[in-house]
């Protein structure tokens, strides 16, 4: 130390170490507190969240693997498991140890598994992972099975040896209480966000004390090692098992504010159990009118899938689990449920949410089916939601310590209101089934009115909708020589299978728009240029956020008020807005040295850009009253996005004008924001196309656009109204699916491809294939 200076920035820092020291050791009693337990029987190991702690465990148990002297160890766990229990098979099998699933019917008959007394005196460590609660349906397996397989009264497979259990507790304790003193299981992971919703990066693993020793460990990082040698393999590991197993600096700032997260938790709910009791009520009651909804012809609303009758919060957590039906008894899909949700800010999980086991055996889904729709491209988080007609997963809510019987009763509205109509049996909100004897009983509430009560799917009539179409014409004069035009058109159509169909009427080109900011105002042509991505300068520019994200109409519905023009004589793009004075940006494809080029997310991709400066980021910014830039995307990377098929910022929507939707043709343009719109005999027959050709042009189907909740908003107001895709999803029955994606096949030619307004559209139809559809990412990039 060579200065007072020094000498007191080591001690403030000393001082610091030792304070964080002190606050993680309170925050730990208090933990264990809370859990009923103490220092003397548990420790705890902070962690990164709860999959962290079950990959330390997968890591540190004593595993005896197969190959040596003495009985190998197994590794069980129930298939009603999260992904992260599941994984752990991965570690276990490096080290040579078998993984054994278990359903869970076959624990409940596991005492027929007991061994003989002599083979009860084996050491061979054993372990056997279940969820307290069951992220999927919600139920409670019993916490009894806990000092059961220990003693081993039930035994998960016939094998000598000692059980040890991991009580995977992450869903379990954001809504129970859990007491260790009386449930003692050898590894509970928990994470904190699901029980206070902060901090996100924070979990631990309550390790049980008579475990503890037993633990082994490989890797030590910074603050594990008591001592150690670089130059010689020797390590020392520090005595304290939460030292040990810590790698590096835990986040001590998190973990101060779990006092106050305690605190707020105790504070609003009075604890635990009052929060279990008042979830319960909630789920209870929307189970039960949920599970009473009917058709019009008795058919069910909902399937709801659960493994109990709702009757006890000790069997049931505050979750419910179902597939939407229609009054044929067919799902409707859980993306569309999702989007229909969200127009009622409602918030739902979707899909098989990281517990395949559980799905399979409530929707019925065998591994071959697992394997099919892989290979139909379904994956994990997508918005694939039927194959074949059947479900690839669900819908779930989840009630928690803040949701009130408001909540409940908006969710239960929902359902009704875009599944039922007038013609249906009205059903009460509340009746003598839904009385609970809790001091959350929703009998406590105000139950609906009369009003309240079921309503049809509103309807739009013609004078609420306007019938100016804010998009701008232009005619642009590039015609190549008619002759050459017309062999080409010959050649292409030599495949083509036109479809005549109620007299013979032919299918033509009414309407061509781009749109060349994305998720800006349409500007309508009546021909225009098409190169390799597309109509030429279609989606090219976007408005991004301060954190370069790019912003739609879903997030800022004002875009649609912004109207930008191309003039191809002047070379420049011209952008208007009511109350602003008109800007321009120069459309040369070279953005100089002033430009800066960065990387922008859009739908899901990282894109090329470059930005088109101060002056046009201001005029935005004042626009929408929010920070923003306008950006451009390169021509490099469009010709790498157009290689890779991605589709959206560089492709075609195309859409029939469907009559019986409550809009008027203009209406109907401009909320589905197609490029091309054409005139056909009958409406969505392009779904049976698999190629057309339009004069010299030919596109290849890519796939169905299913629409989200855009079309909701208003194009010439910017305000929306949710009924707009409830009337779509009634006219499609289970889907929102409405016009195609087109992908250009361009031509082998010197001359320019031109689209034009009135050429005739000759389709190819589909061999009975399936073409799939865009995944969530590519669907969200029609704006």
């Amino acid at each position: 130390i060579q200065s007072q200076a020094e000498l007191e920035s080591l001690v403030g820092k000393m001082i610091w170490v030792i304070l964080a020291e002190v606050y993680c050791a309170i925050w730990q009693h208090l933990i264990l507190q809370h859990f009923h337990t103490t220092a003397e029987d548990y420790t705890i190991i902070f962690t990164s969240g709860c999959t962290a702690a079950l990959k330390l465990v997968a890591e540190a148990f004593p595993w005896i693997p197969e190959g040596t002297k003495q009985p190998s160890s197994r590794f069980c766990y129930l298939t009603d498991s999260h992904t992260s229990v599941v994984g752990m098979r991965g570690i276990t099998a490096s080290m040579n140890v078998l993984s054994v699933p278990i359903k869970p019917k076959e624990i409940l008959l596991s005492e027929k598994n007991r061994l003989p007394a002599e083979e009860q005196n084996c050491t061979t460590p054993h372990l056997f992972s279940y969820p307290a609660q069951s992220n999927f349906s919600g139920t409670k397996y019993p916490l009894s099975w806990i000092q059961d397989i220990k003693s081993g009264k039930l035994c998960p497979i016939k094998i000598p040896g000692k059980w040890f259990v991991l009580l995977d507790a992450a869903s379990y304790v954001s809504s129970s209480p859990l007491d260790l003193g009386v449930h003692q299981a050898d590894f509970i992971p928990i994470s904190f966000y699901k029980i206070f919703g902060f901090p996100t990066g924070l979990g631990a693993l309550l390790v049980n004390n008579r475990i503890a020793p037993l633990l082994r460990k490989t890797y030590f990082g910074g603050g594990t090692a008591a001592a150690y040698l670089a130059g010689e393999d020797f390590y020392l590991p520090r005595k304290s098992i939460a030292e040990r197993f810590e790698d590096g600096t835990v986040s001590f700032l998190d973990i101060i504010a779990l006092k106050h997260g305690f605190e707020v938790l105790e504070k609003l709910t009075g604890g635990m159990e009052k929060i279990k009791q008042h979830t319960f009520t909630l789920a209870h009651y929307t189970y039960t009118v949920l599970s009473t909804l009917k058709y019009a012809n008795g058919a069910p609303v909902v399937r709801i899938y659960s493994d109990t009758d709702f009757s006890s919060p000790d069997v049931q957590g505050p979750i419910i689990n179902f597939n939407v039906l229609d009054e044929n008894g067919e799902v409707i899909g859980f993306s569309q449920v999702d989007k229909m949700a969200s127009l009622y800010n409602i918030h739902v999980r979707t899909g098989c949410f990281c517990n395949t086991g559980a799905c399979q055996m409530h929707l019925g889904i065998s591994n071959e089916d697992i394997q099919r729709n892989l290979q139909a491209g379904h994956v994990c988080g997508d918005d694939i939601d039927l194959v074949d007609g059947r479900p690839t997963g669900s819908v779930r809510i989840s009630f928690g310590y803040m949701s009130s019987f408001e909540d409940a009763q908006s969710f239960l509205k929902f359902i009704i209101a875009t599944r039922l109509s007038k013609s249906d049996t009205e059903i009460p909100f509340q009746s003598s089934s839904t009385k609970l004897t809790t001091e959350s009983d929703p009998d406590d509430h105000p139950s609906f009115n009369s009003a309240d009560k079921l309503s049809p799917i509103p309807r739009i009539s013609d004078t609420e909708l306007g019938n100016n179409s804010t998009a701008t014409k232009t005619t642009v004069n590039w015609q190549p020589p008619e002759a050459e035009v017309e062999s080409i058109r010959s050649a292409v159509s030599e495949t083509a299978v036109p479809t005549y169909r109620r007299g013979g009427k032919p299918i033509t080109v009414t309407n061509i728009y781009l749109y060349p900011i994305k998720s800006c105002s349409a500007f309508e042509v009546t021909e225009w240029p098409v190169g390799n991505q597309g109509l030429l300068y279609d989606r090219n520019w976007m408005v991004v956020n301060q954190n370069g994200v790019c912003m739609t109409q879903k997030q800022e519905p004002r875009l649609c008020l912004v109207n930008p023009s191309i003039d191809l004589k002047q070379n420049i793009m011209v952008i208007q807005a009511e109350g602003m004075e008109p800007i321009s940006v120069s459309l040369e494809e070279n953005p100089g040295k002033e430009a800066v080029v960065c990387e922008s997310k859009v739908c899901s991709h990282r894109v090329k850009t470059y930005d088109c400066g101060e002056r046009i980021a201001g005029w935005f910014s004042m626009f929408l009253g929010r920070p923003c830039r306008l950006i451009r995307q390169s021509s490099d990377m469009k010709k790498k996005s157009h290689q890779k098929n991605i589709k959206g910022m560089f492709s075609f929507l195309k859409i029939f004008v469907i009559p019986h939707l409550p809009l008027e043709t203009e209406e109907l343009i401009q909320r589905f924001r197609a490029n091309i719109v054409i005139s056909a005999p009958e409406s969505f027959e392009e779904e049976e196309w698999a190629e057309i050709s339009i004069g010299a042009l030919r596109f290849q189907v890519v796939g169905p656009c299913s629409r989200c909740q855009i079309i909701c908003i208003d194009q010439q107001s910017g305000e929306r109204n949710k009924e707009f895709l409830q009337s779509l999803s009634a006219a499609r029955g289970r889907k929102t699916n409405f016009g195609i994606y087109l992908m250009n096949q361009p031509l082998r030619s010197s001359l320019p491809d031109i689209l034009s307004v009135g050429s005739q559209v000759l389709p190819v139809l589909k061999e009975n294939t399936e073409i799939q559809p865009p995944t969530s990412s590519e669907e969200k990039c029609s704006g």
